[in-house]
């Protein structure tokens, strides 16, 4: 449980911001350069297919079907959308609004998608990420170490 919860909430996080990130990072540039809005659903759109691209060839690799979890790109990315076309007027709100709006709804959206995964604990131990933390570091039992000393 203690492997399993530290493995995740790693994951969680790590992936939670640097998605987020490039979504965010991605798409404003793009808009505020070309002034077209839509394009976070679009770069959402093409990062979903790519991951289902990905889940594909770890699939075929021998592992778990939900070993890689798609992530929802796509419903963060329409609300900054929405952002940058109701702000158009003020790119810097666009992005202060739109990328408190997606930092904020991408994680929860995640929370839920992983919420649906078939059994995470027996994935963590059965494909172990390969440096153990410290508090899973096998120690050998002192039981009777000094039984027999005078």
């Amino acid at each position: 449980y203690i492997f399993y919860t530290d493995w995740m909430w790693t994951s969680f996080v790590v992936f939670s911001i640097s998605q987020s990130t490039m979504l965010v990072v991605g798409a404003i540039y793009y808009m505020l350069f070309t002034g077209v809005p839509g394009t976070a659903t679009y770069y959402a759109t093409i990062m979903t297919i790519y991951t289902w691209v990905a889940k594909g060839a770890w699939f075929a690799l021998g592992y778990p079907y939900d070993f890689i979890v798609v992530p929802i790109w796509i419903p963060s990315a329409m609300l900054l959308d929405l952002t940058y076309w109701a702000t158009r007027r003020n790119k810097h709100a666009a992005i202060i609004i739109g990328g408190t709006l997606v930092g904020l709804s991408f994680p929860l959206f995640n929370m839920v998608n992983l919420l649906l995964v078939r059994d995470p604990l027996e994935v963590a131990f059965k494909y172990p990420r390969p440096t153990l933390p410290a508090y899973m570091t096998p120690i050998e039992p002192q039981v009777g170490k000094f039984y027999n000393s005078p």
